[in-house]
């Protein structure tokens, strides 16, 4: 079946927007999980993300939701190359919150999968 552009275009890109807003925390949260990232490089590690689309407007604001939550902890560091920059590292909580956002992910991916796959068993 051809794409045809039409009315179904503003469905598709409001339904890409709601799921990119649903893993942008457990995307953070994951770039963070390894070692301490400062927010640009937070923003430079899942630009790479396709389809992901997120602009230090969108990384600022999760990463201080994740920290009021504790999730997240912040400290300010001086910069060899500036001024002193924050680097956000996760908590014990954030860490088993990832694990639980990590595993429900791959619980819904899984099931979607086995979905689609039927669908494409069925397909003539």
């Amino acid at each position: 079946m051809l794409y045809s552009p039409g009315v179904s275009d503003h469905f598709y890109d409001n339904w890409v927007t709601q799921v990119r807003k649903g893993l942008l925390e457990l995307s953070v949260l994951g770039a963070i999980r390894a070692r301490r990232l400062y927010g640009y490089d937070i923003v430079k590690t899942l630009r790479v993300t396709d389809g992901l689309v997120i602009s230090e407007g969108t990384v600022y604001p999760i990463l201080s939701r994740l920290r009021r939550e504790g999730l997240v902890e912040a400290a300010i560091e001086p910069s060899p190359d500036g001024p002193a920059r924050r680097y956000y590292a996760l908590t014990p909580a954030g860490a088993q919150a990832l694990r639980r956002m990590a595993d429900h992910w791959e619980r819904i991916k899984r099931a979607i999968d086995s979905t689609m796959q039927k669908d494409r068993d069925l397909a003539p």
